[in-house]
């Protein structure tokens, strides 16, 4: 039995999806812990692409149960559309569970979220504009409809026509927009509750019991460390935690149930959004990157910055959230490339860091220190094993694990399953092992 925690290494957009998918397979439970439809999950079965936004991907196998924990913010709109979307794909959604202490999504909260940005002018954040920030503010200052609330008919009413009034003077002084209709909001959202009651339970106590079963449970985040509220690019980051301890606080799950943590990385960089971004290439190459890797976000279409691979943000992502071992995505786009650069440190006013710094006017100047290392120059998209792999690549691999100072467990090769060389099952321990920080053969994780 393990508890894992799949958690992004970058600013999100690393593949964790796919990764997901492929330990789901593993797992007999999928736990989503934050964030909500600011965040996408592309899959690629057997040719079909899937993308989420709210269900975790291991609603894809027939025999997993599937969570929506308390961290998450739903927008129930947005989540019958994902039951739709897989009733017509003949995928079953029966083993969906739905936590009753989850954040709803109004929609006043997206009004407020796009009318807040265009208004920041040049000091915009980059928000998606689904109403994600004002979720979570009014959880925050306890003024939030929660799921439950929306299967009281009565209760949601009574809280529904004062917040709405009291949300229409914002819409209506600060903003110039037009008022929402309190009576029409709650006719539409009633219509919604009874849509999604059947799936809704008390999903800690579910988590619970499937520990106490020894079920293998795999906790699944959105965005990425560098978006973390709190341990992010502030202010230029998501209002949740995707770091592995936001797992805990998402889904009411004690920190000493949590087992293992894997962290997902792309064999490059990329962000969505504002923020600095050192290792952000310009001209031919972002370009280029960017093409291969059809770097488009799942959830808004935006084309993404694309830049080497950081090796400062990647040992603070291991530190942060105590990585036992990485899952490297998107090795096949560099197949192309004389060379491949990796940012070792920083040149910050002069001197050389190995640090993340903290402040985002200090991380604003920061320059990549760079190692450069041989391409591979042959496709690696076959590549099914690590002897598959040709050395450079293979040698890229282990400079990597070696810098972040952790495994490389699973290198993923491009879209579909079984594009994948799976040297280390993070659930079920280890096959052999490779890529050990000192790029010796060592036992990877513990049975």
């Amino acid at each position: 039995m393990a508890n894992v925690i799949v958690i992004g290494a970058q600013w999100g957009d690393e593949g964790k999806g796919k990764i997901t998918d492929l330990l789901s397979r593993s797992a007999d439970v999928v736990v989503r812990y934050q964030g909500g439809v600011n965040a996408g999950h592309t899959i690629v079965v057997k040719g079909q692409t899937f993308k989420l936004h709210l269900i975790p991907s291991g609603i894809l196998y027939p025999n997993t149960d599937c969570i929506i924990g308390c961290g998450t913010v739903i927008d129930p709109q947005i989540l019958i559309a994902e039951l739709d979307q897989l009733k017509e794909l003949n995928i079953s959604t029966d083993h969906l569970l739905i936590s009753e202490t989850a954040h709803v999504t109004m929609p006043y909260h997206r009004l407020i979220d796009q009318a807040s940005e265009e208004r920041r002018g040049s000091h915009k954040i980059g928000t998606t504009g689904r109403g994600i920030g004002p979720t979570y503010a009014d959880k925050s200052e306890r003024t939030g409809i929660r799921v439950l609330d929306l299967m009281d008919p009565d209760g949601l009413r009574e809280q529904l026509e004062w917040t709405i009034n009291y949300k229409n003077v914002i819409l209506e002084k600060l903003y110039n927009l037009p008022p929402l209709d309190p009576q029409e909001v709650i006719e539409q959202y009633l219509g919604y509750a009874e849509r999604l009651r059947p799936h809704v339970v008390d999903t800690s106590l579910k988590i619970s019991d499937a520990i106490q079963r020894r079920r293998n449970i795999l906790f699944e985040g959105a965005q990425g460390t560098l978006l973390d509220l709190d341990h992010g690019t502030y202010p230029y980051v998501t209002s949740s935690n995707p770091v592995a301890g936001g797992a805990c606080v998402g889904t009411g799950v004690g920190p000493t149930m949590i087992d293992r943590v894997i962290g997902v990385s792309k064999a490059y960089t990329t962000r969505v959004g504002e923020g600095p971004f050192p290792t952000e290439l310009d001209g031919e190459l972002g370009e280029l990157l960017c093409d291969r890797g059809a770097e488009f976000g799942t959830t808004t279409g935006r084309k993404r910055r694309c830049g080497w691979f950081d090796a400062v943000i990647g040992r603070y992502a291991v530190r942060i959230n105590g990585m036992d071992c990485m899952a490297l995505t998107k090795l096949d786009v560099l197949d192309e490339l004389e060379e491949i650069k990796v940012c070792v440190a920083y040149d910050i006013d002069g001197q050389r860091s190995e640090h993340f710094p903290t402040s985002s006017r200090q991380f604003a100047r920061c320059r990549p220190i760079y190692k450069t290392l041989p391409g591979w120059k042959v496709s690696t998209t076959h590549c099914r094993t690590l002897e598959d792999l040709p050395q450079a690549a293979l040698d890229y691999l282990k400079f990597l694990a070696e810098l972040m100072e952790v495994p490389i467990a699973i290198v993923s090769l491009g879209a579909s399953r079984d594009q994948t060389i799976i040297v280390e099952d993070p659930i079920h321990g280890p096959k052999r092992a490779l890529l050990h920080p000192d790029g010796t053969p060592a036992t990877l994780l513990s049975a």
